[in-house]
């Protein structure tokens, strides 16, 4: 996995670390999206439920 890591950070002219540095902060925590998916519900005026939360993933 090093060497694969290695070999992407170099094709981009980077780092292993700021490879996974950028990775990190451009991909959201479980409870960051969840956060962000109450304040859209808020925002379209629905109560983001488990039940809606489950409708949303079987679509």
């Amino acid at each position: 996995m090093r060497d694969r890591l290695r070999a992407l950070a170099q094709e981009r002219g980077t780092t292993i670390t700021e490879l996974l540095e950028e990775l990190a902060a451009r991909e959201l925590t479980a409870a960051e999206r969840e956060q962000r998916a109450l304040e859209a519900g808020r925002e379209l005026g629905i109560e983001y439920t488990k039940q809606v939360e489950q409708a949303g993933q079987d679509a």
